[in-house]
C-alpha cells in the first residue's frame, strides 16, 4: 500500500532515551525540560526570538485569534485544509473568502480589497503546499487598512522567502507539527510572536490563563504540548534537513517525469522561495479525468489525496460566498503520494497511470 505520505519516524531506540528521560524525571507536560529544549532548538532553526508550543495547529491559529484581539471577520483563503476556516468559525469570527490565484493555489491579492468592510478584523494569509504567499502585497493592504495578517504557514515549515525565514513575515505565523508533516511532533504546533509581551501572553493563554500557583489572571485553554510529543519532535529535527532533501528527489522524479503531459500543470512556485517538499500536487483536465485516475491508483492500492475538496465556500456552517477559481482547482487537484522512503518502482507506477489517464 502506498498512503499520500508516511509519518517519518526515527531510529526507536533514539526516542526511547529521550522517554527513559521522562519516565527518570516523573515531569511528562507543563513546560517539561524536553519542551523548553524544543522550542529553544526550533527559535534557532527557524530564526525567531518568539516561538511557543502548542498541542496542535488548529488551537494554535484559535490562541492567534486571541492574541489579538480578532472579532467581525476575517479576510482568508477558500483554498486550504479545513482548520483554517473551522478555527474562525469556533472563535465566532467569520470567515470572509477571497479567491485564489489559478496557478500559485494562494490567496489572490487582488481580490482581497474587494471583501475587506467594516467589521474585518485581520488578513489570514495560508502557504498553501509551503509555497508563500505574495506578502508584500498582502503588507500593503494590511498598511493601508491597518489590519494584522496571520499566516497559517502549517505546510511551510523550513522554507524561506526572500532569503528569511517564512517564520518572521506577518504579525504572528503558526505551525502545524501533525505526523503527515514534513516537520512532526505526532500531533503538535507553533506559535511565532513578534513581542515579548505576545510572548508572554500566549504562554498564559495555552495554559488555562494560569500565572501563579493560585492565581488565573486571563482567559485560557489547554493547549500545551507534552513530553513525549517534544521528544518526537527533538528526534526528528535532528533529520530534518535529510527528509526535506529526500522529499526533493521524489519531487522532481515526479515533475521530469510528468513535464511533457500537457494535459497537467504542478504549482507555480514563488521564485523568491525555497521548498520544503511536504506536497506534490497535480491539476487535471476536468474532475471526471482526475477521478479516473484516483480510482485506477486505488485499485492498485495507491491512495492520493483531494487536498483541499471542497472548496471550503462550500461548507455548511459559512455564509454562501462566491469562489469560482478556488471551487474549479478542488474539484482537479490531486497530491500524489510523497515521502522520503517512496521507492521508484512505485513512483513509476503513478507516473504511468496519470500519463495513460490523460493522454
Amino acid at each position: 500500500m502506498i498512503n499520500v505520505t508516511k509519518t517519518y519516524l526515527p531510529i526507536l531506540e533514539k526516542y526511547q532515551g529521550y522517554v527513559q528521560k521522562i519516565f527518570k524525571s516523573g515531569w511528562l507536560t507543563n513546560n517539561g525540560e524536553l519542551t523548553l529544549e524544543l522550542e529553544k532548538r526550533l527559535s534557532e532553526y527557524l530564526q525567531v526570538p518568539y516561538l511557543i508550543l502548542t498541542s496542535n495547529g488548529t488551537l494554535a491559529l484559535q490562541i492567534a485569534y486571541r492574541l489579538l484581539n480578532l472579532k467581525g471577520n476575517v479576510v482568508t483563503t477558500p483554498f486550504s485544509f479545513v482548520a483554517t476556516t473551522s478555527s474562525l468559525a469556533w472563535e465566532n469570527i467569520e470567515p470572509i473568502f477571497a479567491d485564489i490565484d489559478p496557478l500559485n493555489f494562494n490567496i489572490f491579492t487582488g481580490n482581497i480589497e474587494k471583501v475587506i468592510n467594516s467589521k474585518t478584523s485581520a488578513l489570514l494569509g495560508v502557504h498553501v503546499f509551503g509555497n508563500p504567499c505574495d506578502h508584500k502585497e498582502l503588507q500593503k493592504i494590511s498598511n493601508q487598512h491597518n489590519l494584522p495578517i496571520i499566516y497559517d504557514a502549517a505546510h511551510a515549515f523550513g522554507v524561506r522567502y526572500n532569503d528569511k525565514s517564512i517564520a518572521t513575515l506577518g504579525d504572528v505565523s503558526i505551525f502545524s507539527f501533525h505526523a503527515t508533516k514534513v516537520f512532526h511532533t505526532i500531533e503538535g504546533g507553533a506559535i511565532i510572536v513578534k513581542s515579548k509581551e505576545l510572548y508572554d501572553r500566549a504562554k498564559l493563554l495555552i495554559n488555562f490563563g494560569i500565572s501563579g500557583y493560585d492565581e488565573v489572571s486571563d482567559i485560557g485553554i489547554n493547549a500545551k504540548m507534552n513530553e513525549f510529543q517534544a521528544a518526537m519532535g527533538l528526534c526528528v529535527l535532528d533529520e530534518v534537513d535529510y527528509i526535506i532533501a529526500e522529499r526533493e528527489k521524489v519531487f522532481n522524479k515526479y515533475v521530469n517525469s510528468l513535464k511533457a503531459n500537457k494535459n497537467i500543470y504542478f504549482q507555480q512556485i514563488n521564485p523568491l522561495t525555497t521548498s520544503n517538499y511536504a506536497y506534490c500536487p497535480v491539476v487535471f483536465e476536468n474532475e471526471e479525468v482526475l477521478l479516473k485516475v484516483k480510482s485506477k491508483l486505488n485499485s492498485l492500492d495507491i491512495f492520493p489525496r483531494r487536498y483541499f475538496y471542497p472548496s471550503l465556500e462550500k461548507l455548511n456552517y459559512v455564509r454562501p460566498q462566491n469562489a469560482p477559481i478556488a471551487d474549479s482547482i478542488s474539484k482537479r487537484i490531486l497530491c500524489l503520494p510523497l515521502f522520503a522512503e517512496l521507492e521508484w518502482s512505485g513512483q513509476k507506477r503513478i507516473i504511468e497511470v496519470i500519463n495513460e489517464y490523460t493522454k
